[in-house]
């Protein structure tokens, strides 16, 4: 399996919300009054105009000066079930989230669909998932955010780990305090309670790297990271886990070897084919399946 991702231009901030899940069953009218952009007054106008045109309510409203664009596409959105933007401190690198109609969110959404299809949805088993590359800055991170939180948008109960405890950066994707997570777990410093429920996400959960320890082989290498990941399979669906590079530790070969699959990237201009090739074989001798590979930052077509 392979995949072409698109480089994520920057975007601006966050846009505010609409007010509450519960006015995904209004109409869009009544969630645009109660969002507090729309008065009953305009949206009277509005209802009298579609009237005579026949077009959607939002149309007649932009039409008519009454409502922007986007706030006609925010309320759809919720209607329709998608996730509305989350606080202004989430990384703009959350693409599926500032960027959903965009064309690198698509080719996300073709991988994963594809690794639905060929990894999470063959076995009970199948829970858990190692993003891994040979080198650095090729977008592990960017990938596994991203594809976690396409990954709940379906519903799924997502976690995902942050196992790099080197250069870790979930925390800051996802704007979490990071100094409790992962590496506070294997030591048995801490407990479930490390993990964050993202609430502007439904049903997607991160646990942060922690605290950055002088012995991450030593503590991946435990029996109690395959304990917790054994305790995760059972609580989530989908368990995605943010590596180190590659080539610079053996951590990512004993991430992935206790998730026992792997996801392995390739960056534009960036990556050595001879790099990735030796670490395909590394994967192979660990009796890791890599499920499929990504292209990351390839030129538009």
């Amino acid at each position: 399996m392979s995949s072409q991702i698109y480089s994520l231009p920057r975007v601006a901030g966050a846009e505010e919300n609409l007010e509450s899940p519960a006015d995904a069953l209004l109409p869009i009218g009544a969630m645009l009054i109660n969002a507090g952009k729309l008065s009953h007054v305009d949206s009277q106008r509005i209802l009298e105009r579609q009237k005579i045109s026949g077009l959607p309510y939002g149309e007649v409203g932009i039409e008519l000066g009454l409502l922007r664009e986007e706030d006609v596409r925010l309320a759809l959105a919720k209607q329709f079930g998608q996730i509305s933007l989350p606080p202004a401190e989430v990384s703009v690198e959350l693409a599926a989230v500032h960027e959903p109609d965009s064309a690198v969110v698509e080719h996300l959404r073709g991988l994963r669909s594809q690794l639905m299809l060929r990894w999470f949805e063959n076995d009970a088993r199948h829970g858990a998932l190692a993003i891994v590359s040979p080198g650095t800055g090729e977008g592990r991170s960017y990938i596994a955010a991203n594809l976690a939180t396409l990954f709940s948008q379906l519903g799924k109960r997502t976690l995902l780990v942050d196992a790099d405890l080197r250069r870790p950066r979930q925390h800051k994707i996802f704007g979490l305090a990071g100094r409790v997570g992962l590496s506070s777990m294997l030591a048995g410093r801490a407990g479930d309670e490390a993990v964050c429920e993202i609430k502007a996400l439904p049903d997607l959960w991160v646990l942060p790297a922690g605290a950055l320890p002088p012995n991450p082989q030593e503590l991946l290498a435990r029996t109690s990271f395959s304990n917790l990941l054994s305790s995760w399979r059972s609580n989530y669906e989908v368990i995605l886990l943010d590596t180190p590079a590659a080539n610079t530790c053996a951590d990512a070969g004993t991430v992935a070897a206790r998730a026992g699959a792997a996801l392995m990237l390739a960056c534009r201009d960036r990556s050595s084919l001879n790099l990735v090739a030796r670490l395909a074989e590394d994967l192979r001798q660990f009796g890791v399946t890599v499920v499929g590979s990504v292209f990351n930052g390839a030129p538009k077509r």
